[in-house]
C-alpha cells in the first residue's frame, strides 16, 4: 500500500472519539515542546508512561498512539545518532500489513525517528499469504529491492546463507539490550556462520486460547478445559448443534484453519502433530537427521491430519465455509469476534483479546500451552508409546528486523538502516508491542514483570494466565523448534497445497495425503542438495 493510501485508511478507520484522543495526544506532545523534546520525569518512568497509551479498555491504539510511543522511546537512538545525521538518506522497508498491524505500527513508531534523524523510509507492504512468494522471487531473481526486511528466523537459511544480509554492528546489540531476550531466541537464532544478523522484535510460539464460559460446572463444553487433542476433538464434536452462551449463535469447539496461508498455514496442523511426534529424546520431528527422509507421513503426523479430517466429516463441528478460513480468519474474525471456543495461535491473541476493538471475548478467555497427546509416536522405534506427551510448537522462531547487503557499501545508509531496526527492537518499545495489538508477543525476560502490566490496566489473574502460557511454552523441555534450513517455506507451501487437496477429499485417506507431502518434500531436498541440507539441518538442531 502506498503511504498516501495508508494515511487515508488511518483517517477513515479512526472514530471521532479516537480522533479526539489522537488530537489530544498530539496537543500534549506539543505542550512538552514538540516531537524532539521530553521531560526528565518522562524519561525516568518511560515504561509506565507508554503502557498508558492508550490504556487497557480505552479502545484500540491509533496512528497517533504509535507515534507517541515511538517518540517517547527515542532516547536510545539519540545516544547513538546526532539530530539530522541521516539527512538525504532514503531506505526501503519490506514487511507485513496483517490485520493493519506490523508495518502500520512501524510507520507510526518510525515517524518521530525520521523527523529526528532526517532519513526517509519507503514501504513495501505484503499480506501474509503473499510474503513467502515475494521474498523467494526476490532471492531467486537477484532482485532484492529493499534495505530493511521484516523476516522470521526460518528464512535465515535462504537469506543469510546466500550472503544477502548485512552483519549487525556491535553498537546495535548494546542499544537494544540483546541479553534481555528469552533463552530460545538467543544465538544461534539470528546468526549464521557465527555472525549476528537480526534485531529480534517478537517471540513466536503457539499457545492455546479457550472460552472460559464454555467450561466449568454446567458449561456446555464440560466441567474441565480439554488438555489433549483427543479431548479437544471429542468436545468439538459434542458441541455441534448447541448454542454459544455469549453470542446466542451456533456453538463451536476448536477452530482449525483449513485454507492455506502462503506456507504459514502449515504451522496450524504442525501444532497438532508436535504432540504426537516430538519425542522428548529427539530434537528432530520434521526429517530424519542423517538422511533428510521426511517424517511427515509417519503414523504420528497422519493422526494429526486425521484429527482434522474427522472434524470436517462431523456436521456442525466447524463454522460454515471453514474450508475458506485461513489462520487470520480463525483468530481475528472468528475467535476474538465470539465464534468458536478453542484456538491455537501465536501468543499475541491474548493482548488483542483485551485491547482490540474487534474483540468481544476479553472477559471470558483463558490460556494454556499447546495441548498434549495421550500417546506419542517414536520414529526411531517405529512404534506408539502410551505416554502423555507435551511439545509446544515454537512456530516461526519470532519476527526480526534485518538489514540487507544492499547498504553494506554505504556507511551512512548502513548506519541509518540499523538505527531504524534498533529503534523498532528497543527494550521499552517492545514492552508496549507485547501489551497492545501489534502482531507480536512477549519475548524478553523483562516482559514478564506482572506489576507493569497491572499498572497498564490488566488484572493480575489474566496477566498470570496469558503471560504464563508464553513463559511455559518458551521454557518447556520438549519444545518443538523448527529448523532454519534453506527452502523451509518451500516445504511448508507444498504441504499446504497437498493438505488442501486432502481436506477437500481429493486423496483417499490421511495417509495418502501425508505420502503426497513426503514425496514432494523429497524432490525439494534433492533440488536444493541433500548433503548440504543434512549438514544444515543437523547444525540447526545442535547435532
Amino acid at each position: 500500500m502506498k503511504v498516501d493510501l495508508y494515511e487515508h485508511a488511518v483517517r477513515v478507520a479512526m472514530s471521532r472519539r479516537r480522533l479526539l484522543q489522537g488530537t489530544a495526544a498530539v496537543g500534549s506532545m506539543a505542550a512538552l515542546g514538540g516531537l524532539g523534546v521530553k521531560t526528565a520525569a518522562a524519561q525516568d518512568n518511560i515504561r509506565a508512561e507508554i503502557l498508558k497509551i492508550p490504556g487497557v479498555g480505552a479502545g484500540s491504539p491509533t496512528d497517533a498512539d504509535w507515534q507517541k510511543v515511538g517518540e517517547l522511546c527515542l532516547a536510545t537512538t539519540k545516544a547513538n545518532v546526532a539530530e539530522g545525521e541521516f539527512e538525504g538518506v532514503e531506505l526501503t522497508f519490506m514487511g507485513l500489513n496483517n490485520q493493519n498491524l506490523h508495518n502500520f505500527l512501524f510507520r507510526g513508531f518510525l515517524k518521530p525517528w525520521e523527523a529526528y534523524t532526517g532519513a526517509k523510509i519507503n514501504w513495501i507492504d505484503l499480506a501474509q499469504a503473499d510474503y513467502n512468494a515475494r521474498l523467494q522471487q526476490s532471492i531467486a531473481t537477484g532482485t532484492v529491492d529493499f534495505d530493511i526486511l521484516e523476516m522470521g528466523a526460518p528464512f535465515e537459511g535462504d537469506t543469510a546463507g546466500r550472503g544477502l544480509l548485512d552483519e549487525m554492528p556491535d553498537w546495535v546489540a548494546e542499544q537494544i539490550e540483546a541479553d534481555d531476550l528469552v533463552g530460545y531466541l538467543k544465538a544461534p537464532v539470528g546468526t549464521w556462520d557465527g555472525k549476528t544478523y537480526r534485531v529480534t522484535i517478537d517471540g513466536d510460539c503457539h499457545t492455546f486460547a479457550y472460552r472460559t464460559d464454555y467450561f466449568g460446572e454446567g458449561g456446555i463444553g464440560g466441567a474441565e478445559v480439554p488438555k489433549t487433542w483427543q479431548q479437544i476433538n471429542a468436545v468439538t464434536k459434542d458441541l455441534a448443534g448447541k448454542t454459544d452462551p455469549l453470542t446466542g449463535l451456533p456453538a463451536h469447539g476448536y477452530l482449525d484453519p483449513l485454507k492455506g496461508w502462503g506456507g504459514f498455514g502449515f504451522y496450524f496442523v504442525a501444532n497438532r502433530a508436535t504432540a504426537y511426534v516430538k519425542h522428548p529424546d529427539e530434537a528432530a520431528w520434521l526429517f530424519e537427521p542423517d538422511t533428510m527422509k521426511p517424517l511427515v507421513n509417519n503414523p504420528g503426523w497422519v493422526q494429526a491430519f486425521q484429527d482434522v479430517m474427522d472434524l470436517i466429516a462431523t456436521e456442525g463441528a466447524y463454522p460454515a465455509d471453514q474450508i475458506n478460513a485461513d489462520p487470520g480468519t480463525t483468530a481475528f474474525s472468528q475467535f476474538l469476534a465470539g465464534t468458536g471456543s478453542m484456538l491455537m495461535w501465536w501468543g499475541d491473541v491474548g493482548s488483542s483479546a483485551r485491547t482490540s476493538d474487534t474483540s468481544v471475548v476479553g472477559d471470558v478467555v483463558g490460556f494454556g500451552i499447546n495441548p498434549a497427546s495421550e500417546r506419542r509416536y517414536n520414529w526411531r522405534s517405529g512404534a506408539w508409546e502410551e505416554e502423555m506427551n507435551e511439545a509446544p510448537s515454537m512456530a516461526y522462531i519470532g519476527w526480526g528486523v534485518y538489514v540487507t547487503s544492499r547498504v553494506s557499501g554505504d556507511e551512512k545508509k548502513r548506519k541509518a538502516a540499523w538505527s531504524a531496526a534498533a529503534h523498532l527492537g528497543g527494550k521499552d518499545l517492545s514492552l508496549w508491542t507485547s501489551a497492545y495489538p501489534s502482531g507480536f508477543q512477549p519475548y524478553r525476560n523483562s516482559h514478564f514483570n506482572y506489576e507493569e502490566w497491572e499498572a497498564a490496566g490488566y488484572d493480575r489473574a489474566f496477566v498470570e494466565d496469558y503471560l504464563g502460557s508464553n513463559r511455559d511454552s518458551y521454557n518447556h523441555p520438549n519444545a518443538a523448534i523448527e529448523p532454519r534450513i534453506p527452502g523451509i517455506f518451500q516445504y511448508y507451501s507444498v504441504a499446504e497445497d497437498e493438505l488442501a487437496k486432502g481436506f477437500a477429499g481429493q486423496y483417499g485417506s490421511a495417509q495418502e495425503t501425508a505420502d503426497a507431502i513426503a514425496a514432494a518434500w523429497e524432490k525439494i531436498t534433492d533440488q536444493i542438495g541433500r548433503e548440504s541440507q543434512i549438514a544444515l539441518y543437523k547444525a540447526s538442531l545442535g547435532m
